[in-house]
């Protein structure tokens, strides 16, 4: 027996994390080790016009390609001792591929801003059904949000070329395995797809009204942990991955950060300090914590995860890197550390509220939450305050709006959140998390690794290998707290007021000044 687990141990997969700042490439052990590891920066997109977000898909292959290469090359590991393999990519960016499988446009980046028309429906009796019902905005929110409907009506010629229509982990698992691919757990998009019951919406649902896309353009689709092919001899050649190497079906990387957290019920919230700022709560049946905003599917096959996002949550850390943060790039780069390890050190010292600095983080036009009318704001200015100042109140604003979020959820499940568990890049912040136990009056659990995307497609990995019998024992094996954050009695006091009687209300005080901004400037436009 001893001989067996000693080998069990020895056990790989490879997990490629393709997220919007990076791609990574890791090998991760049975115990959720992750053994080696390289990754890759890339640029999140290209801009042609104003709101555009797009990237080459071929840019993501090639990136794709020098990271799996330079981790096979550098690996000490043994290559029979990698049994399987899964991928986990950011949500929401999507492929028109021709049917030699080429790319026929860039691929629209989930930060894309592009709107399309309301055409042929909702009109007549539906209309105003969708009116009488309170949520007519909701659904033309989304029939404008959608890529297809905007390639359909601005670039026909492309759309009557697309033989497939991929998010972009359906692109990158053709490229691996020749076959035309995709997991239930990647599905978040504006796509006909029924969240209720996580397969393609019928031709009368409400989902293939509002995103008519032939079905003979989407990729096939597997429940998480399924077998999806093997790597072909073409893709190894170019990756370095073994051929024939089994390709396992994971989730999207929030999907994967949860199972990563080792979150398997609503008592425990995830959240995800990455680009976009998420806070998520698993559950056994599907429920809706904002009407017409689904759940999402889990990384557990039948499962749901409940989401408030904060769209542009923690790609505000790079707004005020760009924008402010120059000394600390130039000092980051002779000192050869992430300039975001200098920004946490400049925080230090500035107390819990940052001196009255109130920031609402709805920086991205668009949002649907709180409303499409909501921007960003900061009030409070003082001649006390600095770029320090500033730097925390983004922190405090994203963790006022992710606990707005868990008080959200909480009313819509009945279910009392017990624990907080937070992953992604900003993770590695101890003020973010310190903070974020302050306001939430919670402890705050760190996962023994901030990669717990990667890590929740590992688990997906071994369960579909049958190393582990079941989502639970791999949990059990793979997940674990690295480190607990309490709050400060001293620091709640603070922030409880400062939600309660500030943040809490400024939506409401502000949303009369945004809308008259809006029929002004027309920004976001109507």
């Amino acid at each position: 027996m001893a001989n067996r687990d000693k080998n069990f141990l020895k056990l790989h997969v490879l997990v490629i994390d393709v997220g919007t700042q990076s791609v990574r490439a890791s090998f991760i052990d049975g115990e959720g080790n992750i053994s080696e590891i390289e990754k890759t920066s890339i640029e999140a997109y290209f801009s042609t016009q104003p709101g555009y977000a797009e990237q080459d898909p071929e840019y993501f292959w090639e990136m794709l390609c020098q990271t799996t290469r330079r981790l096979f090359k550098n690996s000490r590991i043994p290559v029979e001792q990698v049994k399987g393999m899964a991928l986990t990519t950011q949500r929401g960016t999507l492929v028109n591929i021709d049917k030699d499988g080429r790319p026929l446009r860039p691929a629209i980046v989930w930060l894309d801003q592009r709107k399309a028309r309301v055409e042929n429906w909702p009109k007549g009796f539906a209309k105003a059904a969708l009116k009488l019902a309170g949520v007519y905005e909701s659904v033309t929110f989304a029939i404008e949000e959608s890529e297809a409907n905007w390639i359909r009506q601005n670039q026909p010629e492309i759309w009557k070329k697309t033989d497939k229509f991929l998010l972009l982990s359906g692109f990158l698992t053709y490229r691996l395995s020749g076959k035309f691919v995709d997991s239930t757990g990647n599905m978040v998009g504006f796509l006909p797809f029924n969240y209720k019951k996580h397969r393609y919406s019928g031709l009368r649902e409400i989902n293939s009204k509002m995103f008519p896309i032939e079905r003979k353009k989407l990729a096939t689709l597997v429940f998480p942990s399924d077998q999806m092919g093997e790597v072909t001899p073409e893709a190894a050649e170019q990756t370095g991955i073994p051929a024939g190497l089994p390709i396992l079906a994971a989730a999207s990387d929030k999907a994967c950060e949860v199972l990563g957290s080792g979150a398997i019920s609503p008592e425990v919230a995830c959240l995800s300090y990455g680009t976009t700022a998420t806070i998520q709560t698993v559950n056994d049946h599907y429920l809706e914590v904002v009407r017409m905003f689904p759940a999402y599917p889990s990384a557990i096959p039948h499962y749901f995860n409940t989401e408030v996002m904060i769209y542009r949550g923690f790609w505000m850390i790079k707004w005020f890197k760009n924008e402010f943060g120059y000394r600390e790039v130039e000092r980051a780069q002779e000192l050869d550390v992430e300039p975001e390890a200098l920004f946490d050190e400049m925080i230090t010292d500035i107390p819990p509220g940052s001196m009255g600095l109130t920031l609402q983080p709805y920086w991205s036009p668009g949002v649907k939450l709180p409303g499409i009318e909501a921007k960003g704001a900061v009030i409070g200015f003082g001649d006390v305050h600095t770029r320090a100042h500033l730097y925390r109140s983004i922190l405090e604003g994203i963790a006022y709006a992710l606990k707005d979020g868990a008080l959200r959820t909480e009313k819509k499940t009945g279910v009392k959140i017990k624990k907080i568990r937070v992953s992604g890049g900003g993770s590695q912040s101890r003020n973010a998390l310190q903070l974020t136990a302050d306001i939430f009056n919670m402890k705050v659990e760190k996962p023994h690794t901030f990669e717990t995307s990667a890590l929740g497609a590992a688990i997906n990995a071994f369960v579909g290998l049958k190393l582990y019998p079941d989502f639970q024992t791999a949990i059990r094996k793979m997940c674990r707290i690295g480190e607990t954050f309490e709050p400060v009695p001293e620091n709640v006091r603070i922030y409880d007021q400062l939600f309660t009687r500030v943040y809490s209300r400024m939506y409401r005080k502000l949303k009369p000044l945004y809308n008259d901004i809006r029929d002004i400037i027309n920004y976001p436009e109507k």
